[in-house]
């Protein structure tokens, strides 16, 4: 992966940035999740729902939060993500909350380097697969993290919402739903903060549908389901409202905010 070091190296020092950001950040609210609140939402918690006594590997962790909610529900957890900064908190948000979960620095691309065991669930979350130059490397990853019979979960932003650019006052189309190009973005702030004086500066690349399924089928994945939803749990996009279920919508409802999708090996 060595073509893709230099985009790798500008994400890890921006995430690294925003893992002291996001850990002030009202939207993570780290104090209340001390106290017992969990970080999952309701598309991953209707997936997985009882996940007690399973191993379960979270791929792209940030700091932690949904790996150690995971393991307080039961389950035997193991997160890795890209930023030195974020395993370190999540470590020692483990140790404050006397839980037994693991966590792994590297690429997710290098998780298989890194982690040998096999597990019952490998999920990931929001955010996740535009980091990733390749999705096919990903999908053999996750085949070869998975026990037989083991399940692959995925709650992500539908690539139609990563087709527009988001840095002016109106978000513009801009960007190919397949496109293979790189995209740069550099901005003040960060999604769970916009007022901070943080600089983003990401490197990031749009995947279709498709070349998700295909990455996943191609692994010998069987998908089990894909389902689109025109809410997200999060307002991290302009002019969303909030709905009676907490949830956030778009005023047109032109087009879907998420997709789930989850596969096993069998």
């Amino acid at each position: 992966m060595s073509n893709y070091d230099k985009y790798f190296n500008t994400n890890k020092s921006t995430w690294n940035e925003k893992v002291k950001t996001h850990a002030k950040s009202d939207m993570y609210d780290l104090e209340a999740f001390k106290n017992g609140k969990s970080s999952l939402m309701p598309y991953e918690l209707e997936a997985l729902k009882d996940v007690k006594g399973k191993s379960l590997l979270h791929l792209q962790c940030h700091f932690g939060q949904d790996t150690l909610s995971w393991s307080r529900m039961g389950a035997k957890c193991t997160g890795v993500d890209l930023s030195d900064e974020g395993i370190k908190l999540a470590k020692q948000l483990n140790d404050e909350l006397k839980l037994d979960a693991e966590f792994v620095c590297c690429n997710v691309l290098d998780t298989s380097e890194f982690v040998k065991e096999e597990f019952d669930i490998v999920y990931t979350t929001y955010g996740v697969i535009g980091w990733l130059p390749d999705l096919k490397p990903w999908g053999k990853m996750i085949a070869e993290r998975l026990k037989k019979g083991g399940i692959f979960f995925i709650a992500e932003f539908h690539p139609i919402v990563w087709m527009f650019d988001y840095l002016n006052d109106k978000p513009v189309m801009r960007y190919g739903y397949m496109q293979d190009e790189v995209i740069y973005e550099e901005y003040e702030g960060t999604y769970a903060n916009q007022n901070s004086k943080m600089i983003s500066k990401e490197y990031g690349w749009n995947h279709g549908l498709s070349e998700v399924i295909n990455a996943l089928t191609d692994a010998g994945l069987q998908i089990e389901y894909l389902k689109e939803f025109d809410e997200s749990p999060y307002d991290v996009l302009p002019n969303l409202t909030k709905t009676d279920s907490g949830m956030f919508v778009s005023n047109d409802k032109l087009y879907p905010l998420i997709f789930t999708l989850k596969a096993s090996k069998m």
